[in-house]
């Protein structure tokens, strides 16, 4: 049997979060996904999700797109939540060309 290591909801979508996380245990319980996360989760989604089984929260995130060090970052090192970024250096913007040496 094949297992997904990190099965993500990428989005809400229509459902009642409550049945998505039930749905997520369901799939976890039975050895189809080793864990699960969320993506693009704001402060509010977070605590309305209130699962500790949650892995991970994907956001944007990179050196030009910093604005959840305000709020969403703090929250999910307090919940010990790790954090996991998408597009990590930019969209093709000012960062990937800036010619100065690391």
């Amino acid at each position: 049997m094949q297992t997904i290591d990190l099965y993500l909801l990428h989005w809400r979508g229509q459902y009642p979060l409550s049945e998505t996380v039930e749905a997520f245990e369901r799939l976890r319980k039975q050895g189809k996904i080793l864990r699960w996360g969320v993506s693009n989760f704001d402060v509010d989604d977070l605590a309305e999700l209130d699962a500790p089984a949650c892995a991970t929260n994907q956001v944007f995130y990179n050196p030009e797109s910093r604005g959840i060090e305000f709020d969403l970052l703090p929250r999910q090192a307090q919940h010990n939540m790790p954090l996991m970024a998408y597009c990590p250096i930019g969209q093709g913007g000012a960062l990937l060309h800036n010619a100065t040496p690391v």
